[in-house]
């Protein structure tokens, strides 16, 4: 099992990223523990400067993801057990800013909801065909951090599929979206370590 990698790209200029995930994990630990293992992915911008990291320590039953900023946890993400549901907890803080409860196994859309139940953001892992996904890990995942006023959108982010949202996210809470996502593809879709693209699409 390699360490992942992922190119992070506006949805309306794919051929250049804007920034860059790397894992840094032990290579014994990855191959023995797998999607298990502790590791620490580093958010960096496209001239590779880091901007904040994950962490993952290892798990057992359920995982959970911290957001950390120049050493300081801004934001973690616990995934919470269900028989059938895929549940997760994200929090800035001490406060849980929303909650994700998808169906089970073959729903790819991950909706970020808060309290009441109002649409945060939503995650989807694209579907490129049965050969491409049975075959590889180069996955996709688009991240819709959506508007709360779809008339500020303009240019190309008016062909992206509109997602109303309640409220625009903070700079942490999407930095906790954006580890939710990485959370997600180590919990359910990796398997054997390879580069992946979540397309990152802003808000408000």
């Amino acid at each position: 099992m390699q360490e992942h990698r992922y190119a992070i790209v506006d949805v309306c200029y794919p051929q250049s990223p804007v920034g860059f995930i790397r894992e840094q994990s032990n290579v014994v630990v990855r191959q023995f523990l797998r999607l298990r293992r502790p590791f620490v992915a580093y958010i960096t911008d496209a001239m590779g400067n880091e901007l904040y990291r994950v962490c993952r320590p290892f798990w057992w039953i359920t995982s959970s993801i911290y957001a950390e900023v120049d050493g300081k946890e801004v934001g973690v993400v616990h995934q919470r057990w269900h028989l059938w549901k895929r549940v997760y907890d994200l929090y800035v803080g001490n406060k849980q800013f929303a909650v994700v409860e998808n169906p089970g196994f073959w729903f790819w859309t991950f909706t970020l909801k808060d309290i009441n139940g109002e649409v945060l953001a939503e995650i989807d892992r694209a579907w490129r065909g049965f050969g491409f996904e049975l075959f590889t890990d180069a996955g996709q995942y688009v991240i819709r951090f959506g508007s709360s006023d779809p008339f500020l959108m303009t240019g190309c982010a008016r062909k992206i599929r509109e997602l109303k949202v309640v409220r625009p996210l903070t700079l942490s809470e999407r930095a906790v979206a954006l580890a939710l996502a990485v959370s997600l593809d180590n919990d359910y879709f990796s398997r054997h370590g390879d580069w992946g693209i979540p397309f990152a699409v802003g808000g408000d």
